[in-house]
């Protein structure tokens, strides 16, 4: 359902809102906020997938023909596990638990991640008036939002090598060489690793610059703690009053998912490699899960609602079937 000619660029809450609303209601759907899966398994007997749902202290159960697992590779928080991290004397959260830097003023704080929420953790932090270094452990590629958003643009006509390759030329005409401060770019190109990959850009709010003039620290990889005393790979070691964690999130399909029909794997990720990632048997299909981005998870639902209304429409003609959705509280 596209949005209207004169919805603006940067949509308001409230309007976006609206048409998540008007969505749900034109073609039907019947949500239901508020619950958390405990299982899901498929029943041969009757041939249908049953879910079970915890809402509130009551157990609900959805019966259905079709069971579609989109719930994404981010659910559950990740903590490394440090060497000497319970010893720590100091404040240690991870990045879904900060809500301000005002507490961390006059603070010696380390982050720990380089994706976008510990970049801006560490420059909410830097002007909060803490002294803040990162953990940068991977190769990241960081642009600012104008440059990004001309890259957007370009896509509409341009391979992607070609959009890649105008990205990484204005990037070193802002950052120069993002290398010589700790910040290694990937060999791959950041629009193809945004498509294709679940790892994204980080757009710059200012960090960088910070950086650069060294007010805000990288670091190696953190290998021990000891009271407050970080030590890390290359040997030295830091005094720290609070450590964030911005090292992400998992998924935790394989904690409730029962049957997967060699669908989707151990880590809860899809099995087979694309083409071939988003249909299992008897019902069962998976959205989002072959780490291909958002570009991956758009072809998957969009080949998934194509293959389900296929046999939907083949089970009316054949059978004359209506629907046999059911729910129920257990």
């Amino acid at each position: 359902m596209p949005h209207s000619d004169t919805t603006p660029t940067y949509i308001p809450k409230s309007e976006f809102i609206s048409y998540l609303d008007s969505y749900a209601e034109r073609f039907r759907l019947r949500i239901r906020f508020g619950r958390r899966v405990e299982s899901a398994r498929y029943d041969q007997k009757s041939g249908r997938w049953i879910v079970k749902a915890r809402n509130g202290d009551v157990l609900e159960e959805y019966v259905g023909r079709f069971l579609v697992v989109a719930a994404g590779e981010n659910d559950e928080k990740v903590v490394p596990d440090v060497n000497g991290l319970d010893s720590f004397k100091g404040v240690v959260i991870h990045s879904s638990e900060y809500r301000t830097a005002s507490a961390f003023k006059g603070k010696d704080v380390l982050v720990v991640g380089s994706g976008n929420s510990g970049m801006d953790i560490a420059y909410d932090l830097f002007e909060a008036g803490a002294r803040c270094s990162i953990v940068v452990r991977s190769t990241i590629h960081i642009v600012t939002k104008e440059i990004w958003l001309f890259a957007m643009r370009l896509m509409k006509y341009l391979p992607i090598s070609i959009v890649d390759n105008i990205i990484l030329f204005l990037c070193y005409l802002r950052f120069g060489n993002t290398a010589k401060y700790g910040l290694r770019r990937p060999n791959i190109g950041p629009m193809y690793m945004k498509c294709y990959t679940p790892v994204y850009q980080v757009i710059d709010v200012g960090t960088y610059d910070r950086i650069k003039t060294g007010e805000i620290q990288v670091l190696p990889s953190l290998t021990s703690i000891e009271g407050s005393m970080v030590t890390f790979s290359n040997g030295k070691t830091h005094h720290y009053d609070a450590i964030i964690f911005a090292t992400g999130y998992r998924n935790t399909i394989r904690q409730w998912l029962e049957t997967d029909e060699g669908l989707i794997g151990k880590d809860g990720m899809a099995k087979n490699n694309y083409p071939d990632n988003w249909k299992g048997q008897t019902g069962l299909y998976c959205a989002g899960l072959n780490r291909r981005g958002l570009f991956g998870s758009s072809e998957d639902g969009l080949a998934i609602a194509d293959d389900i209304s296929k046999a939907y429409n083949l089970l009316m003609h054949v059978n004359g079937v209506k629907s046999d959705e059911k729910y129920k509280s257990v």
